[in-house]
């Protein structure tokens, strides 16, 4: 398996885990208004999760901006 499949690959883990993490934390919040929890143990606020949900999706961005860098500069050539 080549670079490029592994890294396309990281890419979509890393964009389903966070939307997981985004669906999560906006189901925490709405139970959380019943006063309810869903998490066990809620180690993490729902705003913590949002907040790493984005750090996720900015990481994503990134790695897919420089993908598409790197197929502009090869197509050029």
């Amino acid at each position: 398996m080549n670079f490029e499949k592994l890294a396309s690959v990281a890419l979509r883990i890393t964009f389903l885990g966070s939307l997981l993490l985004i669906a999560s934390a906006c189901v925490e919040r709405f139970v959380n208004f019943f006063g309810y929890t869903i998490l066990p143990e809620p180690r993490y606020s729902s705003g913590r999760m949002l907040e790493l949900a984005a750090v996720f999706l900015i990481a994503v961005i990134a790695l897919l901006l420089r993908e598409v860098r790197d197929e502009l500069r090869t197509a050029h050539k």
